[in-house]
């Protein structure tokens, strides 16, 4: 018996050793921890970003200054980095300081209603694609989305969304117009009001919904159906469905232009990424996977768990099964190694 719990606490002891040190210095290389803000968009994590950006970039200054034989020309484009990062730290300072002084305001939601008439000429359903996406109806928008992000969306969408590094006066975000719309502190935060007391109450938010809304505009769902122009019907004839595929594709096009890149289909996302990875990546899409094009969608806190449940559903619609089958084999292993344990007692017993 000392012989089978020695090899045994080997086994484990190297188990461990491979689990607790191996394994999570691999997943923290490829996906690093970042702590969620709980949902709260005041700017931190974006100056944050340029901060870090500017001491690396000093620090690289000070390396090529100090080599035996500095490189004048590449000590000259690292100071111009340097410099434009302070430009746009600024910029970004500015901005969250203006939005943080509109948010104290409180909005005048009857003005407010007649003031949204400016946003229903895009935001309406199945809105014609803008600069290769489908502009989001506005219709829950209040129940799902962030006072403050909000109120940022529309003073400056690519800065609120933390994607301002894309865009410029060449190329404009396609939202931008909106700052010419609805453009004084009084007006936006009426709009924004008027948004938040005519959305319908969160609870009515389902997980479908809420994927749909922030996500669906660019993110297909194979296993749920659904594609970035609508769900994947059951059409009777062959040209329906080639009809469907044709809008799908000349869709995907215009994403592509607009991001970069065909974003991922998301089915199984939640099981190669998990919980806390999706629920921050969501969150601030810029501190995971610094220079992506995915915008910053400003959702709460309620409507990221909804999008993440969705996910689950979608990717591990098992899960509640597997977990009650596997506190049933839990059960049944323990009894089975003291049956086992019992019976090797006995039978070897006029040897031990």
């Amino acid at each position: 018996m000392k012989k089978e719990l020695y090899i045994l606490s080997v086994v484990v002891a190297f188990s461990l050793l491979t689990y607790y040190l191996v394994e999570p210095f691999a997943h923290g290389v490829m996906h690093p921890h970042v702590e969620s803000k709980d949902f709260v968009y005041d700017g931190s994590s974006d100056i944050n970003e340029v901060n870090e950006k500017i001491v690396k970039l000093n620090e690289d200054l000070e390396t090529e200054k100090s080599a035996e034989k500095p490189d004048a020309k590449k000590i000259a484009g690292v100071e111009a980095d340097i410099s434009k990062s302070k430009a746009r730290l600024a910029v970004k300072q500015a901005f969250w300081s203006d939005v943080k002084r509109i948010s104290a305001l409180k909005g005048d939601i009857e003005v407010g209603e007649a003031q949204f008439v400016n946003c229903t000429s895009c935001h309406i359903p199945n809105a014609p694609a803008m600069g290769g996406v489908t502009p989001p109806s506005l219709v829950n928008a209040g129940a799902m989305y962030d006072r403050a992000y909000l109120i940022g969306l529309i003073k400056n969408p690519a800065m609120v969304s933390n994607v301002d590094h894309k865009f410029s006066d060449a190329r404009p975000h396609p939202m931008d117009s909106v700052k010419y719309m609805v453009s004084s502190d009084e007006d936006i935060v009426n709009v924004v009001d008027y948004m938040l007391a005519s959305a319908p109450k969160a609870e009515t938010i389902t997980p479908k919904m809420a994927f749909e809304d922030t996500c669906g505009r660019c993110h297909n769902m194979r296993y749920k159906k659904w594609t970035t122009v609508g769900e994947t019907e059951n059409f009777k004839h062959k040209q329906e469905t080639l009809a469907f595929e044709i809008k799908q594709l000349d869709y995907q096009d215009g994403l592509k232009t607009y991001m970069g890149k065909l974003p991922p289909d998301l089915s199984m996302y939640i099981r190669s990424r998990g919980h806390h990875y999706i629920s921050t990546f969501v969150e601030d899409p810029q501190q995971l996977l610094l220079g992506t094009s995915m915008p910053r969608v400003g959702v709460n806190a309620q409507t990221a768990e909804k999008v993440v449940a969705y996910l689950e559903e979608a990717g591990d619609p098992t899960k509640a099964e597997r977990n009650r089958v596997g506190m049933y084999v839990m059960i049944y292993m323990i009894f089975f190694i003291l049956a086992a344990y019992l019976w090797k007692k006995q039978v070897w017993k006029d040897l031990h």
